[in-house]
């Protein structure tokens, strides 16, 4: 049976952990929640109308923040992201219509997923402690205990996220990371695993802590 995770309240202090690591610099337009909410028809079918996506494939854009949501969109535009559907969606719109729909979808209230109660302790330890002998930081770093990102910084919101989505991401970060020779690869938040604080991070990680963080972010709320 599954259930739902719900964080404690311990906070970590992690500043060095991640060297190189440093806060986004993103410069966005002041969004109109309105016009984001009209233009969001076009991303329904994928996300949901509020952002909530179905599909677990999807990444789930309800509750997220702003400048997180605009950047991944402006690295659509510019290549630096690569998705053949997103690059799409994104071709034509203005930076303005892209902070719209940047704030209209982290207004909206955010769902979570009911992770698998087994590992979520291993997943637990991970998220909060990290593994020393594999060099793997804590997550809570940058994402916070309770997987909210910092929105200041531009960190993404992760709590709830579908946990296939997570996976994902953290393998292609990691293929990033290790200069894989197959698989997809995410280098949209540096060019190079020094550059980028993802990169270094999941090119420690094994496909087991892939597995335990991914179910333990997706209930996480």
């Amino acid at each position: 049976m599954k259930k739902f995770f719900t964080a404690g309240v311990m906070t970590l202090a992690m500043s060095g952990l991640m060297p190189g690591a440093q806060a986004a610099s993103v410069t966005m337009p002041a969004g109109v929640i309105k016009a984001g909410e009209a233009a969001s028809t076009q991303c329904a079918a994928c996300h949901n109308a509020d952002g909530n996506s179905g599909a677990p494939n999807f990444p789930r854009l309800a509750g997220q923040g702003a400048k997180y949501i605009f950047k991944q969109l402006t690295d659509f535009k510019s290549g630096r992201r690569q998705n053949a559907i997103m690059q799409g969606q994104v071709a034509n719109l203005t930076e303005q219509q892209m902070a719209n729909l940047a704030v209209y979808f982290s207004s909206k209230k955010a769902g979570v997923d009911l992770a698998n109660p087994a590992p979520i302790a291993a997943g637990e330890k991970l998220y909060r402690g990290g593994n020393a002998a594999s060099g793997v930081v804590p997550c809570a770093g940058c994402h916070g205990p309770g997987g909210k990102g910092n929105p200041f910084a531009a960190f993404p919101k992760i709590g709830g996220q579908h946990a296939e989505y997570v996976k994902a991401q953290l393998q292609a970060f990691r293929a990033a990371g290790r200069n894989d020779s197959t698989g997809i690869k995410r280098t949209n938040d540096g060019t190079k695993p020094e550059e980028s604080p993802m990169q270094m991070v999941a090119s420690k990680l094994s496909d087991t802590d892939i597995e335990l963080l991914s179910n333990y972010v997706s209930g996480l709320h």
